[in-house]
C-alpha cells in the first residue's frame, strides 16, 4: 500500500481496539510517515524511516505494534529508547492514550531522577511496553531487573539526537542485550553515518522510508508564531481576533472532534463561525465555503483534509491553533492565504515541548518565523473604539435619524442634561455587552500556565481544606519547557510527597512557583533542593526570602537529636500579594 493510494486509517488491519480510539480522538487520515510506516510494522518488518521531528513518528510505530501485543504476558514486549525524559514522557502518555481501551494494558516510563523504587514496583508488577532514557535503561540491565527476553520490538525514536548526546554506544549495547529475532525500527531526522553503520548491525533487510517536506512558502504571506504560556490558547486566539484587521480566517486543527469544539466556543465569544471536516456531508461542506467567501461567515475551523484545495480570496489570516505533523501541512495550510498578491497572515501557536517542530519548520522552508506578543487590554480596548466610531460615521450616513433627534431635543428639554452627557450615556447603553474599556487593573498575562495534562491540574488542587501552605521558587520556568506535570511528577516521585498535597503551580518566564505543605520535613526540602526537572536543579528556596536577612532566615524546629521530624517553614515576610490586592490597598 503506498502513501498515494491511503486515504484513511480505515483501510489499515490495526486492532478493533486501535480503530475505536482514532474514532474517538478524529484522526481522519495518516499523514505521510504514518501511512507508509504502519503497513511494513504490522508485517513484522524492520523499518529505517527518516521524517522531521513533528511528523507524527509516535502513532507511525505504536499503533501497530499495539495492534500485536499479546495482553497476556505482562512481560516488555515493546521498547522505545529516545535521548530525553521529556520525549520519553511524551511517548509514553501517547501510547497510553491509543492503548487504552485495550484491557490490563501497562506502559512504564523509565529515566534518571526517576525513584528507581518506584520503578522496580512497577517492573515487578508488570508492563507490556518500556519507554526510557538509554541510560537508566543500562541502568535496570544492569541490575538484572529489567527483563526482555519475550521482547518482541524495540523502536529507536530521534536516533540522531541520540548520537549528539552521546548515548549511541549505550543504544548499541542494549540492542545486543535484546533477543535476535525481534523487530526494529529506526526513526531519524538525519542520518549520519554511525546511525546507519547501527541499522545495518542490528537490522535485517529494513524497510526504508524517507519523507521529503515541501519547502515552497509564498512571499506575500508574513509569519509568525506565539509561543503558548500563560493565556489558553482560546483565550490568545480571542484577542487575536479583536486587535487585528481580519476578513477572513481559517483556524487549523488536527482532530474532526476539535472543530467543532472550538467553533462553538467562537461562536458563544460572539464570532461568526463554522467547523469544516470529513464527517460533514458534501452540501454542508460547500454551503460553508460560501458562506466564507460572501461574507457570511468569518471565521472556518477546519481539519487539513477538509481544507485540501480551499481557495478564497477573502482569507487574510491562517491560524495554526494546533501545530500540523509536518512541514508540508505547514505550508499547505498557510498557502490558503496571500493568494492573487495580496499580503495574508499565518500564525503558528507553538507550545514549549513543539519548539523543534518550529525549527524543522523554518529549515524545512527556509525562511524565518517570527516570535509575536498577544495584542494587550489597551490595544483591545483601542480597536474596540475605533470600530465604535466606524459604526457612528456609517449610522450617521445611511441612516435617517429624524425620529432620534426629536426624542433627544424632548429628553434635554424635559430633564435639562447637556448633550455631551446625554451622548456619553447613550454611548455606554450601545457599548454594555461589549465594553469599550478592559479593565487595566487586571493581570495582562495570567502567570499560570496552562495545563495540557487534566490528571496533574486537578490532583494538584485536590487538597483538604485546612491544608496549610507556604509558597516556594524553583529554578526552572518556561524557558526551560516545564509543564505542571514534571513539577508535580518529580516532587512526588523524589520527595515522596503526595501529589494531592502539591497546591497550586504558577509557571514563569525563568523560575516556578509552587505551594507545598508548610509543615514539610527539613528532609524533604534537603532532597528536592537537589532534584532535577527539565534539565534544571530545582534549588527550592522560600519564595519570599530568596535573599533573607539573617532574620528572615528558613527557621528548622527539631523533633528528635536524630532529626526525625523536623519541618521547614519560609520565615520573615507573608507571601507576594497579586497586582489586585496591591492595587485594593
Amino acid at each position: 500500500m503506498t502513501e498515494d493510494k491511503l486515504t484513511t486509517f480505515a483501510e489499515l488491519a490495526l486492532a478493533p481496539e486501535i480503530h475505536r480510539v482514532i474514532d474517538e480522538v478524529g484522526y481522519e487520515t495518516p499523514s505521510p510517515i504514518q501511512a507508509r510506516s504502519i503497513p511494513p510494522l504490522l508485517e513484522g518488518r524492520d523499518l529505517l524511516g527518516q521524517a522531521q521531528t513533528g511528523t507524527g513518528k509516535t502513532a507511525a510505530f505504536a499503533l501497530p505494534l499495539l495492534s500485536r501485543l499479546d495482553l497476556k504476558k505482562k512481560k516488555p514486549q515493546i521498547l522505545v529508547l529516545t535521548p530525553t525524559r521529556e520525549l520519553a514522557l511524551q511517548v509514553s502518555e501517547a501510547i497510553r492514550t491509543y492503548a487504552r481501551h485495550l484491557p490490563g494494558f501497562q506502559v512504564l516510563p523509565v529515566y534518571g531522577g526517576q525513584s528507581m523504587s518506584q520503578q522496580l514496583r512497577q517492573l515487578h508488577r508488570g508492563v507490556h511496553a518500556v519507554v526510557g532514557t538509554p541510560g537508566r535503561i543500562q541502568d535496570h540491565l544492569r541490575r538484572g531487573t529489567l527483563n526482555l527476553t519475550d521482547l518482541a520490538c524495540v523502536v529507536l525514536d530521534e536516533a540522531d539526537e541520540m548520537l549528539r548526546m552521546g548515548f549511541i554506544d549505550d543504544v548499541e549495547q542494549i540492542l545486543k542485550d535484546t533477543p535476535a529475532d525481534r523487530q526494529t525500527a529506526l526513526f531519524s531526522a538525519t542520518m549520519p553515518k554511525e546511525v546507519l553503520r547501527i541499522a545495518r548491525r542490528h537490522m535485517k533487510d529494513p524497510v526504508e522510508i524517507h519523507i521529503k517536506a515541501k519547502t515552497s512558502t509564498v512571499d506575500t504571506i508574513v509569519q509568525r508564531f506565539w509561543q503558548v504560556k500563560g493565556l489558553h490558547k482560546l483565550d490568545a486566539l480571542t484577542r487575536i481576533l479583536e486587535a487585528e484587521e481580519i476578513e477572513g480566517m481559517l483556524v487549523f486543527v488536527r482532530t474532526k472532534t476539535a472543530t467543532v469544539e472550538l467553533s462553538e466556543k467562537l461562536e458563544s465569544r460572539g464570532f461568526s463561525c463554522a467547523p469544516l471536516n470529513g464527517d460533514m456531508t458534501q452540501a454542508l461542506r460547500e454551503k460553508t465555503v460560501a458562506g466564507l467567501k460572501d461574507g457570511t461567515l468569518d471565521i472556518v475551523v477546519a481539519t487539513d483534509v477538509a481544507a485540501r484545495g480551499l481557495d478564497v480570496k477573502r482569507i487574510s489570516h491562517v491560524i495554526n491553533y494546533d501545530i500540523p505533523y509536518d512541514t508540508e501541512a505547514y505550508v499547505h495550510r498557510i498557502g490558503r492565504t496571500g493568494r492573487a498578491g495580496r499580503e495574508g497572515q499565518a500564525i503558528l501557536f507553538v507550545a514549549p515541548r513543539e519548539r523543534r517542530m518550529l525549527a524543522a519548520i523554518e529549515r524545512a522552508t527556509r525562511q524565518p518565523i517570527t516570535a509575536m506578543s498577544l495584542p494587550s487590554r489597551k490595544d483591545i480596548s483601542n480597536r474596540r473604539t475605533d470600530l465604535f466610531k466606524e459604526q457612528i460615521a456609517e449610522a450617521m450616513e445611511s441612516q435617517d435619524l429624524e425620529f432620534f433627534e426629536e426624542l433627544i431635543d424632548n429628553y434635554q428639554h424635559q430633564y435639562d442634561v447637556g448633550l455631551r452627557r446625554l451622548a456619553a450615556t447613550l454611548a455606554y447603553l450601545a457599548q454594555k455587552d461589549k465594553p469599550l474599556q478592559i479593565d487595566e487593573s487586571a493581570v495582562d498575562e495570567e502567570e499560570t500556565a496552562p495545563v495540557e495534562d487534566s490528571k496533574y491540574s486537578e490532583r494538584s488542587r485536590a487538597v483538604p481544606s485546612d491544608t496549610k501552605f507556604a509558597r516556594y521558587r524553583i529554578e526552572v520556568g518556561r524557558i526551560h519547557g516545564v509543564e505542571p506535570k514534571h513539577i508535580v511528577g518529580a516532587i512526588a516521585n523524589e520527595a515522596n510527597v503526595q501529589s494531592r498535597d502539591i497546591g497550586q503551580i504558577k509557571i514563569l518566564q525563568d523560575h516556578s512557583l509552587v505551594d507545598l505543605p508548610q509543615d514539610m520535613p527539613s528532609a524533604t526540602f534537603r532532597q528536592l533542593q537537589k532534584v532535577w526537572v527539565c534539565g534544571q536543579q530545582l534549588q527550592i528556596s522560600p519564595a519570599d526570602a530568596r535573599f533573607p536577612t539573617k532574620a528572615e532566615k528558613p527557621k528548622f524546629k527539631s523533633g528528635t537529636k536524630s532529626g526525625e521530624g523536623k519541618t521547614f517553614k519560609p520565615g520573615g515576610k507573608k507571601p507576594p500579594r497579586s497586582r489586585q490586592e496591591r492595587q485594593k490597598s
